[in-house]
């Protein structure tokens, strides 16, 4: 007997990528996941597939008990729960999908418990912070700043004022074209998650920002790309240029403090809610297919004002 194609340093064979492959595409065309999601997929797959390649089985044969030691060398390696949980549910989907198409007779991760995780809070900024992290990169855009610092400086107060005037994801915000903005309209067609389009108000401050913006992004624009936001190589810029821009803005604000583009997503969601906002606009605004991951910011809303009252009244 041949030996089996194998794919890789790791030894797994080829046909175990395939059909992970297989489910990868299912999960691009037929669920509209999106690139980071299958991204995440294909790893926690690939972990599994080699765990149970080098125990002498694979994802075809493996039984329930070969999959709770799986999750338990996970657990001893030091993951977290959560990133337990994720592969825990890309095992779930992945067995599903394989009984579901034929490619196993049963699913060996029915009874397959999920380990429980923390249910935390999201961070959220007061409005005062927001405001002073959206004005941080001001004085080099308004001062006597060489080109391309001035573009740089422009460049970040737009992204800054799409990702807290109008809750953007961060990979929204990275993948923007200038043909989905209408400055005019004070609008923007934005790309979500499932491939969900949904059109979005930009406020004053944005408007101002992203004119300013596209009047110097030849600057670092030199290279022909469709991408509204470019970096210092001149490419479209990433979500990590992104998190590495902001960290470095909070760094120097909001010292001690874990400041990420989510972060400002999470606080304006929360500040539309103390606002007066209705819960189901603000569903829609996020792009949330569900009610009740938008009501995580009710409860940010709810700490905040026991928060205020403790701090505030005499008898608290």
């Amino acid at each position: 007997m041949s030996p089996t194609p194998t794919d890789g340093n790791d030894g797994l064979a080829a046909s175990q990528r395939e059909l992970i492959e297989a489910f990868l595409a299912h999960l691009r065309w037929e669920r509209h996941l999106s690139a980071n999601t299958i991204a995440a997929y294909r790893t926690d797959l690939l972990h599994l597939a080699t765990f149970l390649h080098r125990g002498g089985s694979s994802l075809e044969t493996a039984e329930q008990l070969t999959l709770r030691r799986f999750l338990a060398q996970q657990h001893a390696l030091g993951y977290a729960r959560a990133s337990i949980a994720r592969r825990v549910g890309a095992i779930h989907s992945f067995y599903r999908w394989a009984n579901g198409d034929g490619r196993i007779e049963r699913d060996p991760s029915l009874l397959l418990g999920r380990p429980k995780v923390a249910n935390r809070l999201p961070t959220v900024l007061r409005a005062g912070e927001a405001v002073t992290l959206m004005e941080a990169p001001g004085p080099d855009a308004a001062g006597n700043a060489e080109p391309l610092e001035r573009a740089i400086a422009l460049r970040d107060a737009a992204i800054l004022e799409l990702l807290y005037g109008s809750g953007l994801r961060v990979s929204e915000v990275t993948s923007l074209t200038a043909l989905q903005l209408d400055l005019d309209g004070a609008r923007v067609n934005v790309m979500g998650k499932g491939s969900k389009e949904r059109r979005l108000p930009l406020s004053d401050f944005a408007v101002t920002a992203l004119r300013a913006w596209l009047e110097v992004r030849p600057v670092l624009a030199t290279v022909p790309t469709p991408a509204l936001f470019v970096n210092r190589k001149h490419k479209q810029m990433s979500p990590r240029d992104v998190r590495a821009m902001l960290e470095s803005y909070a760094g120097d604000l909001l010292p001690g403090r874990r400041v990420g583009p989510h972060t400002l997503r999470h606080s304006f969601a929360t500040h539309l809610l103390e606002g007066g906002a209705d819960i189901r606009a603000v569903q829609e605004l996020l792009g949330h297919s569900s009610v009740a991951t938008t009501q995580r910011y009710t409860h940010v809303s709810r700490a905040r004002l026991f928060e205020a009252h403790e701090r505030s009244h005499p008898r608290a």
